[in-house]
């Protein structure tokens, strides 16, 4: 069997198995996103100007988190820079992303998340959370927040 006789046997084979699940319709769309962002950046769009674009198009509750979220980020951590990360308002440092909201719509989950890559200055151990629920924003959680940006960004 040549190459070729393989690449068909192998198209025909996965064809064929249904029970491949790959990707759901949220995650290919985040991966277009994530290409789109990367092309805007390219022609130097502007970041912030995109990140508060994209939480207007969020519904309400997410749209409500997030606006506070974007508000308490960009002004307790300055050295964050915002930006779209798979189609999420983020935040990033030297290029690279430290914090995320996940709004709950975005992948049809119960609540919004507030993430951390592993950029994120938040060792503490051998176990530390990187990703916290948020249902809404109370002053107790605003402060936890903001604790929790600054040394993510530090």
């Amino acid at each position: 069997m040549n190459a070729t006789q393989r690449r068909t046997a192998k198209k025909t084979s996965a064809s064929q198995d249904k029970s491949y699940g790959g990707f759901t319709d949220e995650e290919r769309g985040a991966m277009k996103e994530r290409a789109k962002e990367l092309k805007a950046a390219a022609r130097g769009a502007e970041a912030e100007t995109a990140v508060v674009e994209k939480i207007a198009e969020m519904s309400e509750a997410d749209r409500t988190i997030a606006e506070r979220v974007h508000a308490i980020i960009t002004a307790n951590a300055p050295e964050l820079s915002p930006k779209l990360w798979y189609g999420m308002p983020a935040y990033a440092k030297d290029g690279k992303v430290v914090c995320f909201f996940q709004p709950a719509d975005k992948f049809k989950a119960r609540y919004s998340t507030f993430g951390f890559n592993d950029s994120a200055n938040l060792d503490d151990g051998d176990m530390w959370p990187t990703a916290f629920a948020l249902t809404k924003l109370t002053p107790a959680v605003e402060k936890q927040l903001i604790a929790l940006a600054r040394r993510a960004a530090s």
